[in-house]
């Protein structure tokens, strides 16, 4: 059965929570998902990310899928390979973010994702020990949002 372009699921297969990360992924291997929709794969957000939000680098060409709905954020050097971890989902090798790096790339992004995204990802990940909050700001150093986190991360932990 055909799920979307180049991408095929037995006709049995059910499909979970993550199958649009997995389709995405398999379309574009060297994409890392972040922000919203890593938060959500590790359970850091109440959010529903209604689109899989994907890193790419700055200059490469921007992918098209008709289905998922994909939202595309652009990085170069660290800020792109830092923090980033291999998850099989779906038997589909899919590069993703830490807790600490998407944490720090919400405040990086905080004008696209949110302010309160960031907060709400900051203060959960804090709360469910996904992450130091000497891992987290590492991380802002990375994204070179350390300045914007510090008076955050001194209230919270």
């Amino acid at each position: 059965m055909r799920r979307a372009r180049g991408i095929y699921v037995k006709p049995d297969h059910a499909a979970t929570r993550h199958t649009d990360i997995a389709a995405v992924g398999a379309r574009t291997p060297k994409a890392v998902v972040c922000l919203v929709s890593a938060l959500e794969y590790h359970g850091l957000t109440t959010q529903v990310p209604h689109a899989v939000w994907i890193m790419i680098h700055k200059s490469s060409h921007r992918p098209t899928f008709h289905a998922p709905a994909v939202r595309v954020v652009r990085a170069s050097g660290p800020a792109l390979t830092t923090g980033v971890e291999k998850h099989k989902i779906e038997g589909v090798v899919v590069q993703m973010t830490t807790p600490a790096k998407t944490v720090a790339d919400c405040f990086r992004y905080r004008d696209t994702v949110g302010t309160d995204v960031a907060l709400e990802a900051l203060r959960d990940c804090l709360r469910k020990r996904k992450a130091t909050p000497s891992d987290i700001f590492e991380m802002a150093k990375v994204d070179r949002v350390a300045r914007v986190m510090r008076p955050y991360l001194e209230a919270l932990a």
